[in-house]
């Protein structure tokens, strides 16, 4: 992600007039990546397929709620959050935050008060937090694949090949890794690094990435040559071979 209005942004609410005046207040404040969804189950089913920068998640859905389809999501994906909803009660305010989400909004809102919150969640996830990371002129070349830290991409050395964008989290990890080139990064390592804290209940998370960047830096993602998993204790990049080519 090169900009902040280059972000995906993801609104889980079934009143669907509400979906359309949120997207609208959006795309006029210059977002352009707006997906919508109605339900617990389409979140999930979308979360199975793409990650979004950022959800805008309602409490009260015709499936369930939204608290515990934050919890559910929280085992794949630390996506920032943020509770749009009709419910104001300082408990529900409370839960949400105490669930991990970044905001809590109660409709009805001001439109500016929304973009000017997605926008402070963006900027302080993506553009500050990991200020460092997103401006250093690295690159690290894994065989064909050439990742640079400055821009946050991953470009091939193929014929019309696009330039893939790196995550937050995915940058962070890689760069541990690469710090460590040829060593084992522990589990409990790399969660320091990315999230501050322990291993314990980032297991699901921490594999979700991992795939997704073998995705990303693979010729064969399922069976990787360069981001490999020492079973029971963490991962390591492979160091280059003779030559200097991976």
């Amino acid at each position: 992600m090169k900009h902040i209005y280059e972000s995906t942004l993801l609104v889980v609410d079934d009143n669907h007039e509400l979906q359309k005046m949120v997207e609208g207040i959006l795309r006029r404040e210059g977002f352009l990546n707006i997906d919508k969804v109605s339900c617990v189950k389409e979140a999930e089913e979308y979360f199975m397929h793409r990650e979004p920068d950022l959800m805008i998640l309602d409490v009260n859905l015709p499936d369930g709620s939204g608290f515990s389809l934050m919890q559910k999501i929280r085992t794949v994906s630390d996506v920032p959050v943020l509770f749009l909803s009709a419910r104001d009660e300082d408990s529900d305010r409370l839960l949400g935050l105490g669930l991990g989400a970044d905001d809590y909004m109660v409709k009805p809102f001001l439109p500016k008060e929304l973009t000017l919150r997605v926008s402070a969640i963006l900027k302080r996830t993506y553009f500050s937090k990991n200020k460092e990371v997103l401006q250093e002129e690295e690159t690290l070349v894994l065989g064909e694949c050439h990742v640079d830290f400055g821009r946050g991409t991953v470009l091939w050395e193929r014929e019309g090949e696009e330039e893939i964008t790196l995550t937050a989290k995915e940058l962070l990890i890689l760069r541990k890794l690469w710090e460590n080139q040829g060593k084992i990064v522990t589990f409990d390592q790399l969660c320091q690094a990315v999230w501050k804290d322990n291993y314990f209940g980032y297991e699901n998370t921490i594999m979700v990435h991992i795939r997704r960047l073998r995705e990303k830096i693979e010729e064969k993602p399922s069976s990787p040559q360069f981001l490999l998993t020492v079973r029971g204790l963490g991962y390591k990049l492979a160091l280059p071979r003779q030559g200097g080519q991976l």
